[in-house]
């Protein structure tokens, strides 16, 4: 079972970047296949719409820009995969979002993927100068437009309704296909999406139960979109379990994790929800859940 490091990089002890970078490194030694980043440009004052429960980060919480984040990973990790957990692909141009995931995925020989989504907060989107209701249209495009530049040079996007023919965009990426997994809810519409345009998908706040819905339909999409099934990647957070210090206990959190396997989940997100009090204590975490992960292959 693979495992993913959802990473707050101002839970590291004392906040300090280079503690941050340990416990990525950390990672990297102990064989975690990526480890990823959320991303908000601001937050609003309404917290309420947030769809996943009660919205638990302060106000004064930072939130580092994920590219830029895994690029400082990248130079610190070998094997680490460089994940978003989840971009808000809508807030960029494509032609943006390509060219800096292709120089990531270049930068560190062929570790990038993203996940992506289109957040819940319209204030990102007037922030930048786009309009909330046309997010799933501008989704689409902006994933599209990777698709493109990341192939064959010269390539062809429509951007607004405007054709742009002969267009190059150097470096391609080291890897054939950059990995893109959909934070999205399954519907029949997003299923379809994901299999035209995605690798997989990766739910937030789901049950055993939804997974498998969620699966089904994914692999129904796949085999309609002459796909094939097996290659669905399924990354689903570990609900966490709590000691009663309010911190992460890895053990016990695994214990829930087997319905999700059965369900259909491929890869677990793991992390910890408190200021660490040492790089150590993070390594303590890690190793944990890589140990407590060996029990969980697919069956």
């Amino acid at each position: 079972m693979d495992l993913c490091l959802f990473a707050r990089p101002h839970l590291a002890p004392g906040s300090d970047p280079a503690a941050f970078l340990e416990i990525a490194r950390i990672a990297d030694r102990a064989g975690m296949h990526s480890i990823a980043f959320g991303e908000h440009l601001v937050i609003g004052e309404d917290t309420s719409r947030y769809p996943y429960g009660p919205w638990i980060h302060k106000p004064d919480t930072p939130w580092f820009d994920p590219l830029i984040t895994m690029a400082c990973v990248a130079a610190v990790t070998s094997t680490l995969r460089l994940s978003t957990g989840v971009l808000l692909a809508p807030l960029r141009p494509g032609l943006v979002t390509a060219k800096e995931v292709a120089t990531l995925d270049v930068m560190s020989a062929g570790r990038a993927e993203i996940g992506i989504g289109t957040g819940w907060q319209s204030e990102e989107y007037t922030g930048v100068g786009l309009q909330w209701a046309g997010r799933q249209r501008r989704f689409d495009e902006v994933i599209e437009t990777c698709r493109a530049a990341w192939g064959e040079q010269p390539f062809s996007v429509t951007v607004d309704g405007t054709r742009l023919a002969g267009l190059v965009a150097l470096p391609v990426p080291v890897q054939p296909r950059i990995p893109i997994y959909y934070g999205v809810k399954i519907t029949a519409t997003n299923a379809r999406r994901v299999a035209r345009l995605g690798d997989g998908w990766t739910p937030v706040g789901v049950s055993p139960d939804q997974v498998r819905d969620g699966v089904d339909q994914l692999r129904r999409a796949y085999e309609q979109a002459g796909r094939n099934p097996s290659a669905l990647v399924v990354r689903v957070p570990l609900p966490p379990v709590l000691n009663d210090d309010g911190h992460v206990d890895m053990d016990q959190s695994f214990t829930l994790a087997r319905p999700y396997v059965d369900a259909g989940a491929t890869m677990f997100q793991v992390g910890f929800n408190h200021r660490l009090s040492s790089v150590a204590e993070g390594e303590d975490l890690i190793n944990s859940a890589m140990a407590a992960a060996t029990t969980l292959d697919p069956r």
